[in-house]
Order: structure tokens, then sequence, then C-alpha cells
């Protein structure tokens, strides 16, 4: 009996000491799983000297100016109440629970940037969320095509603030960012009239091409971000510098102080996105509330000012819809996508014509041609533009193709009404002429003092095939002569078309001297009889019958020998 119990003591102390052990054991293993992830220990990962990204200092109050959709009237009556804080558990439990593919990893960093955005930046975030209902959806569309992570789509809330005209002190510009050098790399236009750096559909489909390149370069999504930034140059000098470490957080203190922050706030963007209500943070307006959209297709040079006027909308709205155009022009030089309410598409397309011509020489005031010495229209070195009137034409739609105004030509051709017949002849247009042909016509003046010299043209219609240069070539002229006596704005022609393929310049006084002379030139007398045509016709057969019997001679002469 003692013997049982001595040898359950000894088993239950064995035991007891083995669980202390054990569980000091498992204690300390967790100490140090806690200590090693910042996701659990939010202490463990701090920076003194943070950079917030350009977009969270930008004024409110400016950004409703620029933003492309109106939210300057949009209610903020969130009545929730105000903002609440949550324990750094809370924040990395959320964090950790949105079905990303991304790391999206919590520190004291990344505490800073959501207690930013839910803070100082409430009114902010409420109107991205407004903006997000018209952006968002088309940022996923792009991002799921290349099979690329959604939760990219909030990029452009770090990068630009939703803005699409947003310039940054570097030159970056767009909601995307781009700067001029990388976004004509990835097939964005940049010049004078256009920025497609600031076109929200064509820089969004480079944006997810530049990203998926990035990518295939590095493998990790928070490198290919900091990448975005400051470039691959910077991001592979920090990973160099590291000893070759391919970690955000490992490289963290090599990058630009300005890149430091920027995964950071892109992770607090994705919480504050999705847990905003939690916050007591309201989308400004209701959901649904933007006008229906489309887009026509614009090949001619047109104001907006042209537009407003004939569609009786704002030109402010015009501008918000279609940032991409500086000037408020559509150059026309070649095809662009114009965005207007559904309803104003349509009408659009309807009054076309009357828009095109619309205080059109308001508008567009540069000339063609200008005081070149010889070669002027204003020192009488001119010809006119003609154009054969065709089935279906109109005075709008000649005056458009040519590049001049209804009144104009009703002043070139006397006319007092709209009314046109089909293959009547209009003057459309008054160019210089070529220096050979200027040459020419001054010449002429010398010698007739009276200015009766005319200009005789000479037409080609355009056939399937034929381009202006091998018209050129037919011809014997040079493109550029072409184009100047058709008035035509690029080498673009179409079957049918009438063109001038040469000029010649007449003195009308000599011209009618010789119709004259030829009026007076006695007529030749008429043979009655067919004489002299049986005659010329028998000596043409005698000769032909001559010369193949001295052939077959010569042959005989041969075969004997």
């Amino acid at each position: 009996m003692k013997n049982n119990i001595l040898f359950s003591l000894v088993f239950l102390i064995g035991n007891f000491g083995l669980y202390a052990q054990n569980n000091s054991v498992v204690k300390s293993e967790n100490e140090r799983k806690v200590t090693e992830s910042p996701s659990y220990n939010s202490n463990s990962f701090n920076d003194s000297s943070i950079v917030y990204p350009e977009s969270m200092t930008e004024n409110v109050a400016n950004l409703l100016h620029e933003w492309q959709l109106d939210l300057s009237s949009s209610e903020l009556n969130c009545k929730r109440g105000s903002n609440v804080q949550f324990h750094d558990t809370v924040y990395a439990k959320r964090l950790y629970n949105l079905p990303t593919e991304m790391e999206l990893s919590y520190n004291q960093v990344v505490k800073k940037h959501i207690e930013m955005y839910t803070g100082r930046r409430r009114d902010q975030v409420s109107y991205m969320l407004a903006l997000g209902e018209y952006y968002f959806p088309m940022f996923e569309e792009a991002l799921d095509k290349e099979g690329m992570p959604l939760e990219l789509k909030y990029l452009p809330v770090v990068e630009s603030a939703l803005n699409p005209t947003a310039v940054s002190r570097v030159g970056a510009t767009g909601l995307w960012q781009f700067m001029l050098r990388t976004g004509k790399g990835y097939g964005l236009e940049v010049n004078s009239l256009v920025d497609e750096r600031r076109d929200p559909y064509k820089s969004t489909q480079a944006a997810v091409k530049y990203l998926k390149d990035l990518y295939t370069i590095y493998g990790d999504w928070n490198l290919v971000i900091a990448a975005y930034n400051c470039g691959p140059g910077n991001v592979n000098k920090a990973i160099a510098r590291s000893g070759g470490k391919r970690d955000y957080w490992d490289i963290y203190d090599r990058l630009p102080r300005e890149t430091r922050g920027y995964v950071p706030a892109f992770i607090a963007v994705n919480y504050v996105m999705n847990h905003y209500a939690d916050h007591n943070i309201c989308p400004a307006g209701s959901h649904g509330s933007f006008l229906a959209l489309d887009t026509v297709h614009v090949n001619e040079e047109v104001h907006f000012e042209q537009i407003a006027g004939v569609l009786n909308m704002p030109v402010s709205e015009i501008k918000r819809l279609n940032p991409q155009y500086k000037k408020d022009v559509i150059p026309g030089n070649q095809t662009y996508a114009l965005v207007l309410p559904t309803e104003k598409m349509y009408a659009y397309i309807d009054q076309n014509d009357s828009i095109m011509n619309y205080n059109r020489d308001t508008y567009f005031t540069h000339r063609t041609y200008t005081m070149d010495g010889t070669n002027s229209l204003a020192d009488g070195s001119t010809t006119d533009v003609y154009y054969r009137v065709k089935r279906g034409d109109n005075l709008s739609t000649i005056a458009r193709r040519n590049g001049t105004t209804v009144s104009r030509i009703k002043s070139w051709n006397g006319l007092k009404s709209d009314r046109l017949s089909v293959g009547k002849q209009l003057i459309v247009g008054k160019k210089a002429l070529p220096a050979a042909q200027v040459e020419t016509q001054q010449q002429l003046a010398q010698v007739v003092t009276s200015g009766n010299a005319t200009t005789v043209n000479t037409y080609y219609r355009v056939r399937k095939g034929d381009t202006l240069g091998k018209i050129a070539q037919n011809n014997n002229v040079q493109v550029s002569q072409l184009r100047a006596w058709n008035n035509l704005r690029s080498s673009r022609i179409d079957v049918n078309d009438q063109l001038i393929v040469g000029q010649k310049v007449v003195d009308a006084t000599l011209e009618e001297e010789l119709e004259q002379k030829q009026e007076q030139k006695p007529e030749a007398p008429k043979i009655e009889s067919n004489i002299i045509s049986d005659y010329i016709k028998g000596q043409i057969d005698k000769t032909n019958q001559d010369q193949e019997s001295k052939f077959e001679e010569e042959l005989e002469n041969i075969s004997d020998l």
C-alpha cells in the first residue's frame, strides 16, 4: 500500500515537471513569434519621419474644383458620429481578413496612415468613395482582363486622390501619375493640345501594362508598388544595398523617403475603403447619382465652346468629362474620343454640321499661309480651289470638308440661297500658287497689264486604289502641290473625289484673239468622194507588195549560195 502511494506521488511530480517545462517552451516560442512578427507586435516597426503622399496633403477645395465629376453640391450629412479608433489587433485582423492576393501587413507606419485617412482626411475619403463608383469598375475591368489583383484599383487613390488632372511636383500627371517619358513609352499621346495621361480609360490601360511588366521583374507586389512610385532603378539600388534582400520591409530604410510611406499608404487605403463605415465615414452623394455617359468618335477639329453653344451645356461639364484635352480643343487630325452624357451624345451626332460651323472663325484663327515674299495670299498670287457638287451634298458638309465656312462659299460664288445643283462647280477656297507657277503668272503679268489672266485647272477623279503619291507621280507634280491646290489637311482621299492635278495660267485677251482667228480661218473644202482615200490605200498596198517581193528574192539568193 505504501509502495503504491509512493509510486503515485513520484509519477505526479514527474508529470508536473514535464508540463511546466513544456509550458515554458511553448510560452517562449509564442513570445519569439510575436517579437519576430510585426503583424502581432505593432511596436516592432516604426518611422519617425514619415512623408505622406502628395494626394494626402492636397486641399479638398482644390480637389473639388479639379475632380472630373462634379461633387461640389454633394451632401455630407453622415449622422453616425465622429471617428472611432481601434486597438492595433483590430486593425491587424481586419487587414489580414481582407480577401486579397497582396500582403497587407500591419505596423505603426500603416497605423499612422489609417489615422490620417480616418481623421484629418475624412471629407476627402467621403468624396473619393463617391468617385470610386465611377472609376473603380473601370479599373477592375482592366486589371481582371490581365489577371492582376483587383486591390490595385486603389492605387490611384494614393497617387492622385482620383484627380485626373493632378500634376505632381516632378511633373507626373493624371490618375495614375505617369511621367512624360513613361507615358509615351506605353503609347499615351502627349502634345500641346492632348495629354492622354489625363484620359481615365487610356491611362488605366497603360498603367495595368506597366504594373504587369514590373511584376515580371520583381515577383512581389509590394516591390512593384514601390517601383511604380520611385522607378525600378531606385528599388534595384535599395535591393543591392541591402545585400540582395527582396522584401519591401527589409529594404524600407534604403528607399527614397517619399517611397517609404507609399506602400503603407496603399495598405491604409485598402483598409479605409473596406471599413469606412466602422469609422463613421459615408460616401458623398447616393449610389448611381452620376449621369449615364457615352462616347462619340471625333475626327474633325472642334472647340468645346462650339459643342457647348449648340448642345446648350456648360463648357465646364465637357471639360470634366474630357480632361485629356488641355486647351478645350479636339485636334481632329485623327480619331479622338469625346465623352458626353448619353442624351447629348445623340444630339451631337444629329447636329454635327451645326457644331462644326458654329462661330468657327472665332475659335480657329490659325492661318494656313501667311506673308512669304512672292508666295502669299495677300499679294494676289492665288488660285481658286474648286469642288463639283455631288448628290447629297449641302453647303455645310462642303464647307466642313474644305475647312471653310458657309458664308465664305456663298460670297465667293455669289450665292443668295443654300440651294445647290448636282454638278455645279463651286469655289471652296483660295490657295497660294507654288513658286514655279507664281513666276509664270508674274511673267504673264508683265506682258498683260490689264490683269485679265485666268487659271485653268486640270481635274482627276479618284479611283479605287489611288493614293496622293501615285496621283502626283502620274501627273508629274509634288504631293505638296496636290494638297495645296485641293486644300487637303492630310493625305487621305476618297473614291470619286475630284482633285485638281494641274494648273495653267492663261491670258484671257490672247486666248480670245486666238479664238477669233480660228473663227475667221476659212474652212477646208469637204471631200465628197472616196477618190483620194482609195488612191492612198492603193499606194500603201503596192508598197507592201513590193517589199514582200524584194524579201522573197533575197531569200532565194541566200538559198542559191
